[in-house]
């Protein structure tokens, strides 16, 4: 017997397949229709219950009386007319609203998903600290922006990362989560080497990734090639030294036996100068990893993005450099998509 509460619905979608599995029993059936679920909801992307022809009409009426397929609402989508990217506005249960992004480039379409609602790590750089920071979000609120995006889009996604707004690894076990639903090969089935968490430097956090074992890819946001440069624009490295920072990239490289991502925005006049990127290759010498130069996008605050000289300048400085190097050039900054770019302002 299955007991309907007047209380708000509940959302599957964040939930794993054991979960359904066990949902179908309480609501009286086998459990092997909670993997029909997840199927219709992970991997054919049909979010109405009428549509789901293999499940019974009694279990329908019994899911459709207490849960709903989203957690998340869309409230606006944007294109940029420059590169083929777009954003999207989502409100979540609680009224807070968050951004994702999908960008295509060839044959890849890679979504940029956010985890927390603001972000409390500060970067002076990112728009998306200027908002503070106001909740976490759900395995299912981060899953969901995926699942949207794809359904909207009508395309298939390719690559995943978790580079939106908030800090992934002070949101560690439901980033987590959302990954492994991601991966999931009875699901979404993206593999492990198309799946991108991102990190400010949250020490600890490297060091528990590293210890668990997970074979997603990490990028490490750098920004600078001191102490002293980080404490400029990154305040959480107070709490996260870069020398531990350092440690623990290189533990996770030797480790995990895979190449680190190492994510350096290039603001003018504070870590762009030739002697940086000098140092920059003696920093990173004995780690396994791969450079991503991002120029700053702007924001309205009193740092500048480099001049194309300068960026090539310090580009030719890492031409003899033991690791690759890539200018990741940032795609829809006409609708603040880039990097740094996501923040709920007013008028959103």
């Amino acid at each position: 017997m299955y007991y309907v509460q007047n209380k708000e619905k509940v959302s599957l979608v964040g939930q794993s397949s054991k979960e359904l599995q066990s949902l179908s029993e309480r609501l009286g059936e086998k459990a092997f229709r909670g993997k029909q679920l997840f199927d219709w909801i992970y991997r054919k992307n049909i979010d109405n219950y009428n549509l789901m022809t293999n499940l019974p009409r009694s279990f329908k009426s019994k899911l459709s009386e207490i849960y709903k397929i989203h957690s998340l609402v869309l409230v606006h989508r944007s294109e940029s007319k420059n590169e083929p990217t777009e954003k999207f506005l989502f409100q979540t249960k609680s009224g807070h609203r968050i951004e994702s992004v999908l960008m295509r480039e060839g044959k890849r379409s890679t979504v940029c998903l956010s985890t927390q609602v603001g972000c409390a790590v500060g970067c002076q750089f990112c728009a998306t600290a200027q908002m503070g920071f106001l909740k976490n979000l759900t395995t299912g609120e981060i899953v969901d922006q995926f699942l949207q995006v794809r359904s909207l889009t009508d395309e298939s996604i390719t690559n995943v990362v978790f580079m939106g707004m908030g800090e992934p690894f002070l949101n560690y076990k439901p980033v987590i989560q959302a990954a492994e639903l991601l991966h999931q090969p009875d699901g979404i089935n993206l593999g492990f080497g198309r799946i991108t968490i991102s990190t400010v430097g949250i020490v600890p956090k490297i060091k528990q990734y590293t210890q668990e074992g997970h074979r997603y890819k990490l990028a490490i946001s750098l920004n600078g090639i001191s102490q002293e440069q980080r404490l400029v624009i990154m305040p959480i490295s107070k709490a996260h030294p870069l020398n531990d920072l350092l440690v623990a990239a290189r533990e996770y490289a030797s480790k995990s036996r895979k190449r680190l991502t190492i994510e350096y925005v290039l603001i003018e006049g504070l870590n762009d100068a030739p002697e940086d990127a000098m140092n920059l290759i003696d920093l990173l010498r004995n780690i396994r990893c791969k450079l991503n130069l991002i120029p700053y996008n702007e924001i309205g605050v009193s740092f500048r993005r480099p001049t194309d000289e300068r960026i090539n300048s310090f580009l030719a400085q890492l031409e003899n450099a033991s690791f690759p190097v890539t200018v990741r050039w940032s795609k829809g900054t006409d609708i603040d998509a880039g990097c740094g770019q996501l923040a709920i302002r007013e008028n959103n």
